[in-house]
């Protein structure tokens, strides 16, 4: 996910303009942390970017801090649970204490939290988790000399939040409770709080907690590009003139106008709402779309997304995602509305064409050949894993220019 181009361009090191991808959005948003944590390792999701209205300067006071939030100077009440979706996330909970220290629980309704946050005292904010955090160098030693037979076998898997966070910050009943609701035995999850415990217990704070948050503020931005239905709309974003968080996506991505770095012939239309970036296209219409270096002679595209495709005809109807396509063909790419269609290179040159609908879900159809498909999402996974990703990227440049100025 953190390669997926979204479509919008930034320079390289060359002059050239291409679509940035997500991580190197993510790289971009959360340096601006890089200042307060000098000494620390800073973990972010690589499919995500926000924007903090809280402060992104401090001084961290816990060996792990985790972004969230914070909703409200007082903890929610009951009916503030239900009514911010609390019971659907993992929430953060701070003590009202000077200390600030913090504690994670998970998807429970507000009577279940209250009795197991009784380890922080008196609750002073709550709020969902962001999942992002960042950890001292002691703890991080610390976590490799406990996992060091793990890593040195590379095997088995850890999530922070159930395997760190919360048998840290959690009583033991109430740990092996919420473990349970994921179907996790009894017997493996009191194994592991009591290695936690012991963990926590040798390890040495000097003076600072253990665990804590870090506000993002409450009226920040959060675009989420993990699913398609998700990358689709808030790509879409950099059409809408209204919203106020459109705006912050246009200024983060240093978007000025509806049209940058690109040749437009005489015979393109294109509505005001449109944003085209890198792109060379003479003829045809484009409409309430966002498009991101491509090359075409007609485009008729209408409430679409297109990114880096060539192709001497490109027709793309609402819904739909155009994304790597390289096409040489009289007829070009013809996308029916809600056709997700995306091209695969190997290390060879070789392309393969992957078929999908704005309406499938790809990890619930991860192991299903869809129409047209010749393989499975994950057949295509585990065949590219080990690929050269560079190799791949400048063999796509070489091909997507031999074809464009093959009808130039």
């Amino acid at each position: 996910k953190p390669g997926v181009k979204l479509p919008v361009c930034h320079e390289l090191s060359t002059g050239a303009f291409e679509p940035i991808t997500v991580l190197e959005a993510v790289v971009k948003q959360t340096g601006i942390y890089a200042s307060s944590r000098k000494g620390r390792l800073s973990v972010f999701w690589g499919d995500q970017v926000f924007i903090p209205s809280a402060s992104f300067e401090y001084k961290p006071t816990h060996h792990a801090d985790i972004m969230c939030t914070l909703l409200g100077d007082t903890a929610p009440t009951a009916e503030e649970w239900v009514e911010k979706g609390l019971d659907k996330y993992g929430v953060i909970a701070v003590s009202k204490g000077e200390e600030k220290n913090a504690a994670q629980v998970e998807k429970v309704d507000h009577a279940t939290a209250v009795e197991m946050l009784k380890v922080l005292g008196d609750i002073g904010q709550v709020g969902p988790s962001l999942g992002s955090f960042s950890v001292s160098a002691a703890l991080l030693h610390t976590l490799c000399d406990e996992y060091a037979a793990e890593i040195s076998a590379k095997q088995g898997k850890f999530d922070t939040d159930p395997h760190f966070w919360m048998p840290l910050t959690l009583p033991q009943a109430d740990y092996v409770k919420l473990m349970s609701q994921k179907g996790v035995p009894e017997k493996e999850s009191v194994a592991h709080h009591i290695r936690m415990a012991k963990m926590k217990e040798n390890f040495p704070l000097d003076g600072m907690g253990l665990f804590g948050a870090v506000d993002v503020g409450s009226n920040g931005c959060w675009w989420d590009y993990g699913l398609v239905k998700l990358y689709f709309a808030n790509n879409m974003k950099f059409t809408d003139r209204e919203d106020p968080n459109a705006d912050l996506l246009r200024r983060f991505f240093s978007v000025t106008s509806s049209q940058m770095k690109s040749s437009l012939g005489s015979e393109a239309t294109v509505d005001e709402k449109s944003c085209i970036f890198a792109s060379s296209i003479k003829s045809g219409s484009i409409s309430n779309s966002v498009v991101a270096s491509v090359n075409a002679n007609e485009a008729q595209i209408d409430g679409a997304i297109v990114v880096n495709c060539t192709a001497k005809k490109i027709v793309a109807g609402k819904n739909c995602i155009l994304y790597n396509l390289v096409d040489d063909s009289d007829e070009g790419i013809v996308a029916s509305p809600g056709d997700i269609m995306v091209s695969v290179m190997d290390e060879s040159g070789e392309m393969m064409k992957l078929n999908s609908k704005h309406s499938i879900c790809g990890g619930k159809a991860w192991k299903q050949v869809l129409e047209d498909n010749s393989m499975s999402f994950e057949a295509v996974h585990k065949k590219n894993q080990n690929s050269n990703v560079t190799a791949i990227e400048e063999k796509r440049r070489q091909i997507f220019k031999k074809v464009s100025d093959s009808f130039s």
